[in-house]
């Protein structure tokens, strides 16, 4: 399997619907829990997928050049409902015709680099696919991306280099993993998640629980 064969508009409708239903669980009280993003709450993790949401739709139609296009995501007094207006949102710019060959301006990625269609909105599944495991294990609800989605997200994940990795970066640094671990493990360890995590008994609170700049 390359990239060129999957059906990126289907992963990332099932990557958007994974997540939905994920933070459609999350209950107000829960919104300052410790993530395993160490910098986010959960309540800075939404605003993060509101953002992130917001971002990829506007690099859909040529305007991601601008890093407060990508961090102004607002949960407003409803973060579910937030949340599924901004997947609306991107799922309509990435149904427009001809999208996978437009170029995307990601001004979060590689400092404001431009990259084909096929390749963002891949970025787009697999931040979404991990990203819905960090709701879930942060409120214990179940994480389901099914076979197929967690093949594609790791594919995608596996072609991330070392450099686009770490403090800074898209993405977390691998961590370790072991070569007989199931493909959902080893999914969450490329993007440095530790699969067995279960939040930070000792944790007392942070900056970003209230949605500032995290």
């Amino acid at each position: 399997m390359n990239l060129r064969e999957l059906d990126l508009h289907e992963l990332d409708r099932r990557a958007l619907a994974l997540t939905g239903g994920v933070v459609a669980q999350v209950k107000d009280d829960q919104l300052p829990l410790p993530t395993p993003c160490p910098d986010w709450t959960l309540h800075g993790l939404l605003r993060h997928l509101v953002s992130q949401n917001e971002g990829f739709a506007a690099a859909a139609r040529g305007a991601g050049g601008s890093l407060s296009v990508w961090r102004r995501g607002d949960l407003g007094g409803d973060p579910r409902a937030a949340y599924e207006a901004s997947a609306a949102l991107v799922g309509e710019a990435f149904a427009e015709p001809g999208v996978l060959e437009r170029p995307f301006t990601l001004a979060e990625v590689r400092d404001g680099g431009s990259f084909p269609g096929r390749v963002a909105i891949g970025f787009h599944v697999l931040d979404y696919v991990v990203h819905a495991w960090d709701v879930a294990a942060t409120i214990g609800a179940p994480w389901e991306p099914g076979e197929e989605l967690t093949a594609a997200a790791l594919l995608i994940a596996e072609r991330v280099p070392d450099e686009g990795r770490g403090p800074g970066a898209a993405f977390e640094r691998r961590a370790p993993s072991p070569d007989d671990a199931p493909p959902h493990h080893r999914l969450l360890a490329l993007l440095g998640r530790d699969p067995h995590w279960t939040g930070d008994p000792h944790w007392t609170g942070g900056p970003c629980w209230t949605g500032g700049p995290c």
